[in-house]
């Protein structure tokens, strides 16, 4: 895990401004304004916005998030926010990969080693809240992220709600 504490009084004053400036801003834009990472972003959040579980519960993760029905899907570079609709398939590792096939438009081969860790992430995003689980890399980017759907109001899915809590909550104190 990547503590902003760590990178220099500077560079944390830096994310601090930034964080300020658009606090229901895009976390990649923030970062990418203070010259920080994501990650960093993500740790100087208020108490409780960013839960953070270690590597190794990935798999536990993942499985759990399969019971979620129909989530956002969202892999986010510099070139592109790439946003799939669907339900996460069971996965199985072989040759150094996590790979996910299913009956979902939600498929491929993640580099499950590469995670550092994963973050719940529960924050206003424009103005409105927003749940999502952050699986973090090394170098203090999300390799991918799942999001808590919206319904037709635009008001985020209870059940998938109460889920995203319930597990979220078995990592509060880790």
């Amino acid at each position: 895990m990547n503590a902003v504490s760590d990178i220099g009084p500077d560079r944390r004053e830096r994310a601090l401004a930034a964080l300020a400036e658009k606090p229901d801003g895009v976390v990649e834009a923030i970062a990418g304004k203070a010259e920080v990472t994501p990650a960093d972003i993500l740790e100087i959040l208020p108490k409780g916005a960013a839960v953070i579980a270690g590597k190794e519960h990935f798999l536990d993760i993942w499985a759990e998030m399969t019971s979620w029905g129909e989530v956002l899907f969202i892999v986010h570079t510099e070139d592109i926010v790439l946003e799939a609709e669907g339900s996460l398939p069971a996965g199985s590792e072989a040759h150094g990969w996590f790979n996910i096939h299913g009956d979902s438009p939600i498929g491929g081969h993640i580099k499950k080693d590469n995670c550092a860790s994963v973050t719940f992430v529960d924050r206003a995003f424009h103005g409105r809240r927003s749940c999502s689980v952050w699986f973090m890399n090394e170098k203090g980017s999300a390799m991918f992220k799942v999001f808590v759907r919206r319904d037709e109001n635009r008001e985020l899915i209870a059940g998938q709600l109460v889920k995203f809590e319930a597990l979220r909550d078995r990592y509060v104190a880790l």
